[in-house]
């Protein structure tokens, strides 16, 4: 009689849990007397490689970190945590406002839920040229794709934070010369019910500061920037109004929250401005 090698043996110890499968017990799928409803269960915080798809046909390679939920009825043990895996590996690594809104239904159907919650959350790089040497370089941006289903309606969310620059039209206004300026956080969320561009939010949101920031600069470039913001000055206020006013007229978006927080260079506090309005309620 031969004798196994040590692989062969090992393959057969791997094997043979796997002969009677079915035989194992479903313990998530049995019954719970405690009669209590979970809201939100699922896996978190799980990184996965994405691909951003954008609307010219171009896409970001990143890395997503990823969380998906959903409700579970009070009269079920547990949710099947692997399936999380299993769909999120299923699908092709692109991601859109419409591929997230396919996931969401697929997450439905095979969890057999009737809430859903999925989120992710990538740094978004964007090669930019300094505005006078050309010079390029990355800038990264923090870039938030979310989706729920809740009581079977699908809600698709783009929330972008991007750094800028705000001057003080106050300042420049009394001083004789100069004006103070500090890097702003403004942070946009829109509910999208058509496929968005995230690298056009981005840029929106940028073309409406005192200045947009840049990875690597020269000395002429310092210059042009120095000069452009004194000659753009924005109030907190100003910043969340004008884009405001460009994302009241994009067809795409039918819900936003527009946060503006000035990391102020003359106060130890920040100042801070926040519009959220909704097309289809109007307000």
């Amino acid at each position: 009689m031969s004798q196994k090698t040590p692989s062969e043996s090992l393959a057969c110890e791997v094997e043979a849990p796997n002969s009677n499968a079915t035989q194992i017990e479903d313990v998530q799928s049995s019954a719970d007397t405690r009669q209590v409803a979970i809201n939100r269960v699922g896996i978190k915080d799980i990184k996965h490689p994405i691909r951003v798809h954008d609307t010219d046909g171009t896409e970001v390679a990143t890395v997503a970190n990823v969380s998906m939920f959903v409700n579970l009825e009070p009269d079920v043990k547990g949710t099947h945590m692997s399936r999380f895996v299993e769909i999120l590996n299923d699908n092709d690594k692109s991601v859109s406002v419409e591929s997230l809104r396919a996931m969401l239904h697929e997450v439905a159907q095979r969890l057999e839920s009737r809430d859903v919650f999925v989120e992710l959350n990538f740094p978004y790089f964007i090669n930019k040229q300094a505005p006078v040497s050309r010079v390029s370089s990355l800038m990264d941006y923090d870039v938030t794709l979310s989706g729920t289903i809740d009581k079977g309606k699908d809600n698709v969310y783009v929330k972008v934070v991007v750094p800028v620059t705000s001057l003080c039209p106050c300042s420049k206004k009394i001083s004789e010369y100069g004006a103070h300026n500090q890097r702003s956080h403004v942070t946009v969320t829109v509910k999208a019910h058509d496929n968005l561009s995230v690298d056009q939010l981005i840029k929106m949101v940028e073309s409406e500061a005192s200045c947009e920031l840049y990875g690597l600069l020269k000395r002429p470039d310092e210059k042009f920037i120095t000069e452009y913001a004194y000659d753009n000055p924005k109030f907190v206020e100003d910043l969340v109004r004008d884009i405001a006013v460009r994302l009241n007229a994009d067809d795409h978006i039918d819900a936003y929250k527009i946060e503006s927080e000035n990391f102020e260079s003359i106060h130890n506090h920040s100042a801070y401005a926040c519009i959220e309005f909704d097309k289809q309620v109007g307000r």
